[in-house]
């Protein structure tokens, strides 16, 4: 039987967690197992006095993450579809409840829930051609969670463009709008988001956690609301059946 990869690999830099999204032959776009994997492990970090930090980064030099892997998506009913959304919510509420500092490594294009969670992190760190947006409309996908997180990021009218026109941002533009903290050579991304987790895991410990927890407390009324309604307007969506038509039609002219 041939050994399946890791669909996420962790390697300790010090008192830094360096988790990596290992599926670059498909631009390290997530499912359930990587999802999953990935939770267990931000978790287990959270619990683990040897771990002071988390980067996040992905496989290769093509992305960070491409979002949603259309290969299971595209097979999603309406039941499906709210489980799927509930396994988001998990994932999210991981990221936004971890009390230590979390840096994302942009190394590629962060696209979808992947640009969400990159911007659930504390800092983002990338470099000249780390491209980031919110193209799910054009794969059919609605970005109900997606116009959350925008909107408390840049405000109504910039969540409108992104999410309306799918439009994928350069890495200039993000770094202007706040959503990339910084820019470094291609080959320094890991280095400097490394060299920032160490400088953060320096903090006082619980003033960075009370601090975390109080930015967590202000956003989430919103984002309550946001998971309930994503898990109604996918639940219709699917039971349309157009999502799952232009998931289809997108991956298909990938291939």
């Amino acid at each position: 039987m041939t050994q399946q990869p890791d669909h996420i690999l962790q390697t300790m830099e010090g008192s830094i967690l360096v988790i990596t999204l290992n599926k670059p032959s498909r631009l390290n776009a997530w499912d359930k197992p990587m999802r999953d994997d990935l939770v267990m492990a931000i978790l287990k970090a959270s619990k683990a006095s040897d771990v002071e930090a988390v980067v996040l980064t992905g496989a290769g030099d093509r992305a960070f993450c491409a979002g949603q892997d259309l290969n299971e998506g595209k097979t999603f009913d309406a039941d499906r579809a709210e489980l799927w959304i509930e396994e988001w919510r998990t994932l999210y509420n991981a990221i936004r409840r971890f009390d230590k500092p979390f840096v994302v490594a942009l190394n590629g294009i962060a696209a979808g829930s992947a640009f969400q969670v990159s911007l659930l992190a504390d800092f983002r760190i990338g470099h000249a051609l780390s491209k980031m947006g919110q193209p799910e409309i054009n794969s059919g996908i609605a970005s109900a969670t997606g116009f959350w997180i925008l909107r408390e990021m840049l405000g109504l009218a910039r969540a409108v463009d992104l999410i309306q026109t799918g439009r994928i941002l350069e890495a200039e533009e993000s770094h202007r709008l706040g959503l990339i903290n910084e820019i470094v050579g291609r080959e320094e991304v890991l280095p400097r988001a490394l060299e920032l987790a160490r400088m953060l895991a320096g903090k006082p410990k619980h003033a960075y956690a009370f601090n975390k927890q109080r930015i967590c407390a202000a956003t989430q009324a919103g984002f309550d609301e946001t998971f309930e309604l994503a898990r109604q307007i996918h639940r219709r969506a699917f039971e349309a059946g157009e999502t799952q038509a232009e998931m289809a039609k997108f991956f298909n002219k990938k291939n």
